[in-house]
């Protein structure tokens, strides 16, 4: 079968080991795999129908999504699929539908202006972040309604969190499918690029997984989880984040793949009532 896999550039222009190891698993057992920067490739929109039995999405950025929502109308099977990403890469429509999962999440707003939040947030600090924001591009911290106030209106949508209290290391929980695996890794600005450290996975962190997952009709995906003294909270979900850290995460993707390519398995963005009853 025809893959593409739909990426997106790296810094320093280094292919994932974890992509080409997946890759390479796949072309053994009998699949033709392409790969593809949506930057770096001249797309002619009215001829989008490509011949693919399957686009694997990896890349988050918007010229990618353009594609994706293109190819999906064509009917052309994506993984994960297209609706499903749409949706989680909205901040605000994930943060809604996450929780009417019961899903534990921050106490969220939106608005036009934060001066208007003042009377709303009871407890400060609160990060502020582009509803459509990734690997934290964006994210500011407020840690007063004066502070606040002074962002201005803002020029896009934006959503308001209460910030969550930690432990300063973050939580990284990766899946695939049902098997749901966690690494642990210090906090920064540049904790993407590093592999963490592989934990055990608790019970209700593993539940709460799958119900984000279930949430959004998703496949390949992770969230970041802060363990927090009132228990685990989500504050962030990713189709197809880079599973760094996780043992024999390529063979899993590749299975996972395979199983979706050869309509072994199948996904789709759920009505929110029956996301929030199959959660429930």
């Amino acid at each position: 079968m025809r893959v593409l896999f739909l990426v997106a550039r790296r810094v320093p222009a280094v292919p994932s080991q974890i992509l080409v190891d997946a890759a390479d698993w796949l072309a053994r057992r009998g699949h033709h795999i392409d790969t593809v920067i949506a930057e770096e490739t001249v797309w002619r929109p009215e001829r989008l129908a490509c011949a693919y039995d399957l686009v694997v999405l990896k890349s988050h950025t918007e010229l990618s999504l353009s594609l994706a929502a293109a190819l999906h109308a064509h009917g052309v099977p994506l993984l994960n699929p297209y609706p499903s990403c749409a949706a989680l890469q909205d901040k605000l429509v994930a943060a809604s539908r996450l929780a009417s999962a019961e899903v534990p999440v921050p106490v969220s707003w939106t608005t036009g202006d934060p001066a208007l939040l003042a009377g709303h947030i009871e407890r400060w600090p609160v990060i502020v972040k582009p509803h459509r924001g990734h690997r934290g591009a964006g994210v500011e911290v407020a840690r007063g309604p004066e502070e606040l106030a002074s962002f201005g209106p803002f020029d896009a949508p934006a959503i308001v969190q209460e910030w969550v209290p930690g432990p300063g290391v973050d939580l990284k929980v990766y899946v695939v499918g049902e098997q749901v695996f966690a690494v642990r890794k210090p906090f920064g600005p540049d904790s993407f690029t590093r592999p963490g450290v592989p934990v055990p996975v608790e019970t209700d962190v593993r539940e709460i997984a799958l119900r984000c997952g279930r949430a959004f009709g998703l496949g390949l995906y992770g969230l970041d989880v802060i363990e927090s003294p009132a228990g685990p909270v989500v504050v962030d979900v990713n189709y197809f984040p880079g599973y760094k850290g996780v043992p024999g995460a390529a063979a899993h993707i590749a299975a996972y793949v395979d199983d979706y390519a050869r309509g072994r398995r199948g996904l789709a963005l759920p009505p929110l009532t029956a996301a929030l009853a199959e959660a429930s």
